[in-house]
């Protein structure tokens, strides 16, 4: 794949006096993260991990299981789905190892995902392994909400920061839809997730997010509806572009609301969006505030406006493999020289050497076509 620029860094609002300068969408069209901010961090870290662009990693996201309660279409082969057995899903203490190995090496924030992570065993033993390994500050998790309102108080007591949970309708009919057949997600499910939510508020792990695919003709008409659930709570609501990471047949340009119109929507209903500065994790959400409402929303825009030129990640799937790139299918295998005997720095030369191979940008948007993945989400991890 050939460099590919910042867009956001490019777009210019020309648009009527109702969206000039000052309204959310062209706020939404200056924003970038200025490069200096690598700068600074770079201060802290005498030794980092870089990619073949100079960007420093700080975020780890490894994913526990490809294993889920739920089905979402959009997530899970169409065709039968295999889990990988036991001997091939990398362990918790393979994890912890690789934490303690990238502490050192500037990478601060650790991301549990899936397949579903609570569907794991002793989780939170996970979460206070990584809590007490030094240079580690931030832990979260995503998650489907299902199982959260049991084990929220315990992963918060084992040092877990904050939680995302999925949710891609507030309707119980589409919810069932959506989460697929053969899953968990039929009658009472949607009531359990937003239980699971509130539960999470309680127990402290904050900002709760939750993230909503925005799907036109499925969803997007709730686009209110989840904005809504920042009126009265300190929630953030981020609505994410659809991507092309679906089953054949499920995903379609047509499909994709970006966040330009979906703020526009927004603003019809509520007038100008109050713009505002990162917040914790926000990650490459740009993020808004409502007027008079208390939490927030975000829009995270891998399509319309991608921001790979402040990716500052890596991906571990299930099977210990390293992914540089959620769009691109180079991974290097982790888990055999880890049970293998390897040392810690044949270990780091793996990952910096994967590193090398991480592309400047995904591409779409920028004329190279639509680009999928050999792997679903599901077996990549969240």
């Amino acid at each position: 794949m050939g460099p590919v620029g910042n867009g956001r860094a490019s777009r210019v609002w020309k648009g009527d006096s109702k969206n000039g300068p000052h309204s959310a969408r062209a706020h939404f069209f200056r924003f970038q993260v200025p490069r200096s901010r690598f700068q600074a961090e770079d201060s802290n870290h005498v030794n980092h991990l870089t990619d073949s662009q100079g960007r420093p990693i700080r975020y780890m996201r490894v994913s526990v299981t490809d294993r889920c309660n739920l089905r979402c279409r959009y997530c899970t082969p169409a065709e039968e789905f295999v889990s990988l057995s036991h001997d091939h899903i990398i362990t918790y203490e393979e994890i912890h190892r690789l934490a303690a190995l990238l502490a050192p090496m500037g990478v601060t924030k650790v991301r549990i995902t899936g397949g579903e992570p609570l569907v794991r065993k002793h989780l939170d033993r996970l979460v206070r392994s990584l809590a007490t390994t030094a240079g580690i500050t931030d832990i979260s998790l995503t998650t489907n909400g299902y199982l959260l309102g049991p084990l929220a108080g315990t992963l918060r007591k084992a040092g877990l920061s904050r939680v995302n949970i999925s949710l891609d309708s507030l309707k119980e009919d589409r919810f069932a839809w959506i989460t697929g057949p053969n899953g968990e997600g039929g009658p009472g499910g949607l009531d359990r997730v937003l239980d699971g939510i509130r539960v999470a508020a309680r127990a402290g792990l904050f900002p709760v997010k939750i993230n909503a695919v925005l799907m036109r003709g499925f969803n997007d008409d709730e686009l209110a509806d989840f904005a809504d659930l920042t009126r009265d709570q300190e929630y953030e609501v981020r609505f994410i572009e659809f991507m092309p990471m679906s089953p054949e047949g499920f995903w379609g340009p047509e499909k994709v609301v970006s966040a330009a119109e979906a703020i526009g929507r927004l603003e019809t209903i509520h007038g100008p969006l109050a713009p505002l500065g990162r917040g914790k994790g926000a990650g490459p959400a740009v993020r808004y505030r409502i007027p008079g409402f208390r939490g927030t929303i975000g829009f995270i825009t891998p399509v319309s406006q991608h921001f790979c030129i402040d990716c500052n990640r890596i991906r571990i799937t299930a099977d210990g493999k390293i992914r540089t790139c959620l769009f691109s299918d180079n991974e290097t295998d982790l888990l055999t020289p880890l049970r293998s005997g390897a040392a810690d720095d044949e270990i780091l030369a793996l990952i910096q050497d994967a590193l090398t191979g991480k592309p400047q940008g995904h591409g779409m948007g920028k004329g190279e076509g639509v680009q999928g993945c050999a792997r679903t989400m599901s077996h990549i991890g969240g």
